[in-house]
């Protein structure tokens, strides 16, 4: 009667593996909400910057699901400490508006893209429908990164500006809030 576990699964819709992992996508703030403000982040550092980490987030999101689909394993306590940690990164860069090298921010939406990923499909079998809830997944990342991107790019107004900023440092505050958590009760996968 009393679980010592409990596991979650993906979203199952009902209209087939892509609108699974869209749906997926769409209702996991682990996922969507460090999107976003990669996304903004990018935005905030020109249209070169956006492109580039345009490309290399979905793309290094189906090669974590991939890799979790492989059978690779990493423990939950991993998977917690890791999404906390990418809170705090992606939330306190945005925060602090960094002006970092393209290739540098290409690094951070490479490892967002793997670590969610990889964090979305762990635990499940390799199989064609996951390989199109993959792809789902993929697709929802490129859009709503292109979208939230195109947001800031023509932003001039300091005011505006400040404002997306706030907004990274409520993300690295709940970035911290989860490595607390996890630091006090345990692993928990997020």
């Amino acid at each position: 009667m009393i679980p010592a576990v409990a596991q979650a699964h993906l979203v199952v819709t009902g209209m087939g593996p892509i609108y699974d992992g869209i749906d997926h996508f769409g209702l996991s703030p682990e996922d969507s909400v460090p999107v976003v403000a990669l996304a903004f982040f990018a935005g905030l550092r020109g249209a070169a910057t956006a492109r580039l980490l345009l490309a290399a987030l979905p793309l290094a999101w189906l090669a974590g699901g991939l890799i979790a689909l492989s059978g690779v394993a990493i423990p939950a306590a991993g998977l917690s400490v890791a999404t906390a940690v990418a809170f705090l990164a992606i939330g306190g860069l945005l925060a602090a508006n960094v002006r970092l090298p393209p290739a540098v921010s290409a690094a951070a939406a490479i490892g967002l893209g793997l670590l969610r990923g990889f964090a979305d499909l762990s635990g499940t079998a390799f199989s064609g429908g996951h390989l199109l809830t993959l792809a789902g997944m993929g697709a929802s990342v490129f859009v709503v990164f292109a979208l939230a991107a195109s947001l800031t790019l023509p932003l001039k107004r300091f005011w505006m500006i400040i404002a997306i900023r706030v907004g990274g440092s409520w993300l690295a505050a709940l970035g911290l809030l989860l490595a607390g958590w996890a630091w006090r009760y345990g692993a928990r996968a997020f």
